[in-house]
């Protein structure tokens, strides 16, 4: 079977990173969405959070995204989940070639640490080059509308933790 992992922190989840799972679900015949849960990190929502959200908007495209893609929370390096999953790739998505070194960086290292697991780079689409979680998040806390940035259940745990804060 030809299995690739998707890993970040979606934090939170974007209408890019889908996109990137949309473009993926049409190369490989499963993706796992691999969600970041580092103890050393302090994110805005937790990994269960961004786990459920991931889903719920996965579940809210309907058979667009559906078939074959998995959401998972993980700690540690990526090819090892890789391994424990059966994956060969890595999916990576670029929005400008800003991006591409740190990318290139990390494909090469994971290349070194798992020569049998490839890195796949799959663009952005276009309307969706100038989105990144961080950048929505600092939207969201200064009272912006992030509605067209990110998926409904996005939307509403972003709200939800920003007030807890």
């Amino acid at each position: 079977m030809n299995v690739a992992v998707y890993p970040g922190s979606f934090d939170p989840v974007t209408y890019g990173h889908l996109d990137v799972v949309q473009r993926a679900a049409g190369v490989f015949e499963r993706i796992v969405i691999a969600v970041l849960a580092n103890p050393r990190k302090t994110p805005l929502l937790s990994a269960r959070e961004r786990v459920d959200i991931i889903r719920a908007a996965i579940d809210a495209s309907g058979s667009e995204l559906g078939a074959g893609v998995e959401v998972e929370a993980f700690d540690g390096l990526t090819v090892d989940f890789c391994h424990a999953r059966e994956a060969r790739f890595i999916v990576r998505g670029l929005r400008a070639i800003s991006d591409f070194e740190s990318e290139l960086q990390l494909a090469h290292n994971n290349r070194k640490l798992a020569p049998d697991v490839d890195t796949v780079f799959f663009m952005t689409a276009l309307e969706h080059g100038y989105v990144s979680s961080s950048l929505v998040r600092e939207i969201a806390l200064f009272g912006g509308d992030v509605s067209e940035l990110i998926p409904p259940a996005a939307v509403e745990a972003l709200t939800t933790a920003l007030a807890r804060r």
